[in-house]
């Protein structure tokens, strides 16, 4: 595929959009319903949290929908966050979410059915959650509905890879979910990395090019990364590193500027 012209922003489908987060939503139910007892206090690999404290932040991911379209509407479009803005200024508000997952688990006394709760909530939201015109006032500076659903997928592919990790047990992701997620946070590299030197591949969803140096005019260019999407995922959140992605056969790195230390990971 041919890598993303920055010059547009990424539309996504709201259908699909939809579905999809519908879907990992109903994967998410069925891993957290299998859990054993001593697996809700297993560590999730996120600092300080356990599968319990992860649990209650997917619910809160899940169940902010709801609040934020109740709010009224955001008059004006002007100055509105976007998905690349979004993606790289998380890390502003790190304490906060941890902040705010530790006191959502301490007074959640059902997971299991906070989850299903908040799953029938957001499926009544659909008609709202997809809008491009509705503008939300929060969070940062406020976002397009639509928009603000996408950034749920991101949450709920990640946290369904941090959950399967921390328990052994897999977590289906949804592959509409997954590709969203993918195209996402590889735009959010060539926003907060631009440039055209290097060449970041993740088939078979998304190529887009990035980081300042000479650009190449045709055929192969001299600095290409590829691998493939739950690897790029990890990576773009910090869940593993560059240097530990390299030892291993799922990606690979070729040209002198072709190492993407200095900007990963892209969501904090």
């Amino acid at each position: 595929m041919p890598p993303r012209n920055r010059a547009r922003a990424r539309t996504y489908d709201p259908a699909r959009t939809w579905g999809a987060l519908i879907a990992q939503v109903g994967h998410v139910r069925e891993a957290v319903r299998g859990l054993g007892q001593e697996e809700w206090g297993l560590a999730s690999g996120l600092p300080g949290w356990d599968v319990r404290t992860l649990v209650a932040h997917v619910v809160r991911q899940i169940a902010v929908v709801e609040e934020l379209l109740a709010e009224p509407p955001r008059g004006s479009a002007v100055g509105l966050t976007d998905l690349d803005a979004w993606a790289v200024s998380t890390a502003t508000i790190s304490d906060q979410l941890d902040a705010s997952a530790k006191d959502a688990a301490a007074a959640m006394a059902d997971p299991v059915a906070a989850l299903d709760e908040a799953a029938r909530t957001l499926a009544a939201q659909e008609a709202e959650a997809v809008r491009t015109d509705r503008l939300l006032a929060r969070p940062f500076n406020g976002m397009r509905a639509l928009d603000f659903t996408v950034t749920r997928l991101v949450e709920l592919v990640v946290h369904s890879d941090d959950l399967a990790r921390a328990t052994g047990r897999p977590v289906e992701l949804d592959r509409q979910a997954v590709a969203a997620v993918v195209r996402l946070l590889a735009d959010a590299l060539a926003a907060k990395a631009p440039g055209n030197a290097v060449e970041v591949r993740i088939p078979p969803y998304a190529a887009v090019q990035c980081v300042e140096g000479p650009r190449h005019t045709r055929g192969t260019p001299p600095n290409v990364v590829e691998t493939d999407p739950l690897t790029w995922i990890r990576l773009a959140t910090g869940r593993t590193t560059w240097p530990a992605a390299l030892s291993t056969p799922t990606i690979s790195a070729s040209g002198d500027r072709a190492d993407l230390t200095p900007y990963l990971p892209i969501l904090g």
